[in-house]
């Protein structure tokens, strides 16, 4: 298992991640509702074919006052190879919107390698470039724990 983040520019992100899983199966855990709610999100709609939508709910912490919702479109849709989704998040305050490119490598028949590019995002300052790689690099243990 190995984990790889690169900065691109202040409106790119990219994370690399080898799981221990088949390619099949990391991909459905990003495809399938019921998979997706096991390490991402607490409520998810999401229909696995290019040009459909998906919504994800994350329920409010305690010391939160509102949902984290999350949608958009599934912008292509490359079974076991290549997923790209625009990715909504609005609150009461902003709407931040950017596309969320993965790749999938199978690497034999038992490991995967994931590249997760945030794209078009442009961070206010460090500390918000920051967030957004420990969000994506917590997203992304937490699907190798699942996985593996």
């Amino acid at each position: 298992m190995s984990t790889g983040i690169e900065i691109e520019g202040e409106g790119e992100i990219t994370l690399t991640r080898t799981i221990a899983a088949n390619v099949s199966d990391v991909f459905a855990a990003w495809t399938d509702p019921a998979l997706i709610e096991q390490w991402q999100t607490d409520e998810a709609e999401f229909d696995a074919f290019e040009g459909g939508h998906y919504h994800f709910v994350t329920y409010a912490d305690e010391d939160e006052d509102a949902d984290h919702e999350v949608s958009g479109d599934v912008l292509q849709f490359v079974e076991d190879e290549r997923l790209v989704l625009s990715w909504v998040y609005k609150d009461e305050e902003d709407e931040l919107i950017f596309v969320l490119d993965i790749v999938f490598k199978a690497i034999g028949e038992d490991a995967t390698t994931i590249t997760l590019t945030e794209r078009g995002l442009a961070h206010a300052d460090a500390q918000t470039r920051i967030f957004s790689m420990e969000a994506w690099s917590g997203a992304l243990e937490e699907l190798a724990e699942l996985m593996e």
